[in-house]
């Protein structure tokens, strides 16, 4: 056998090679097996000497059925071009999910998997990984809760959003009733914003459903009226907000007093089509989001919005996950908290922002506390 170069590592097979045995051979001697003849066992490690292998987490788990790798499976937007503006903005949040998700995962000793599917496609995708994953998580749109089923016979699964009412796998989400209250009473009560607008995200997202209804029922509890979510339909991204936007404006008559968003992108996207039609956040319409990814704040004006803990709904989701693979109970369905974050999107000013600011601090330091 050749030298080996720094840039290429000595594998798994390499060692069979050498030693002249199976890569199953060679994973049994890694994991201690003592039904190894001791003629195999000793070329097994004088090749793992020689080469200077180092076992890694997925050799170990050729012989003990654990290939210590978990799968996280997300959405793809259905568009000619990978690249579109679309998906990219879609993929702020996601990328936040998965830096949480790969921590967690590498530090409890797995690799994480990522693969981006198509909902048209997602079952047969999904299905062909569940031999390569101990466990799958299933990001927001990517099945449907009666199509999880099957999966979840396979592997466990757990689903990163969604209603919560699935039985065949654990769901991690956030507290969007709550989150969408605290915002509905905060432009109602606060501001005297009395003709609201949701926009929404894509309209099979749960996330979105549970958003939709929980504004529009506080807003309407309040005395408030909120337009016909038929006009309001967007699909996550500041690109489809624009044109939900301008579709409306076309359609004429006067517009609302505040539009509250699905997403964080979603509202960004309003900023800039009401102020390419001069028209002036916060003075003419408030706007508002929901997530707080890092750009809200770096808004003109500020994105007041709904925080949900982005990077801990993935660390949750792998922890969740292993309990599973470990047949450790667990709660079927795990809600995690969000709180309104105030800027001066939505109208407020500069001292009531500080004030509420404060709040928001010590409300922090609880909350990190609890992660």
């Amino acid at each position: 056998m050749e030298p080996r170069g720094e840039s290429s590592p000595v594998t798994i097979y390499d060692v069979a090679e050498r030693a002249g045995v199976s890569i199953a051979t060679v994973s049994r001697v890694v994991n201690g097996h003592r039904s190894i003849r001791p003629d195999t066992q000793e070329r097994v490690l004088r090749a793992i000497r020689e080469l200077g292998f180092v076992p890694n987490s997925a050799a170990r788990g050729l012989s003990s059925g654990s290939k210590k790798v978990i799968g996280l499976v997300f959405a793809r937007v259905p568009s000619e071009d990978e690249l579109l503006e679309l998906e990219e903005e879609t993929l702020l949040f996601t990328d936040s999910v998965i830096r949480g998700a790969e921590y967690a995962a590498q530090s409890n000793g797995y690799s994480l998997l990522l693969h981006g599917t198509r909902r048209a496609t997602a079952a047969d995708a999904i299905a062909s990984l569940t031999s390569a994953c101990d466990g799958l998580i299933l990001a927001d749109q990517v099945l449907s809760d009666r199509r999880v089923a099957p999966i979840a016979r396979r592997v466990p699964v757990v689903l990163l959003a969604g209603s919560g009412r699935a039985r065949a796998a654990v769901t991690v989400r956030v507290d969007n009733v709550g989150g969408m209250k605290e915002m509905a009473e905060h432009l109602v009560l606060v501001h005297r914003r009395r003709r609201l607008a949701f926009l929404s995200g894509a309209a099979i997202s749960p996330d979105s459903q549970a958003r939709a209804a929980s504004f529009r029922a506080t807003a309407e509890a309040l005395g408030a009226t909120v337009e016909p979510d038929e006009w309001w339909l967007g699909d996550w991204s500041s690109a489809g907000a624009v044109e939900t936007v301008r579709r409306r404006l076309h359609a004429g008559g006067t517009l609302p007093d505040a539009i509250a968003c699905a997403s964080d992108s979603t509202a960004i996207g309003v900023q800039h089509a009401l102020s390419a039609e001069g028209i002036q956040v916060p003075a003419d319409v408030a706007v508002t989001g929901f997530d707080d990814i890092p750009l809200a704040r770096h808004l003109t004006p500020g994105l007041t919005t709904v925080h949900q803990p982005i990077q801990r709904l993935g660390r949750v989701a792998v922890e969740a996950l292993l309990a599973k693979v470990k047949a450790i109970p667990c709660a079927r369905d795990i809600v995690l908290p969000t709180r309104l974050v105030v800027r001066a999107s939505c109208g407020c000013e500069p001292g009531a922002i500080e004030a509420i600011s404060h709040w928001q601090s010590d409300a922090d330091a609880l909350v990190e506390q609890d992660q």
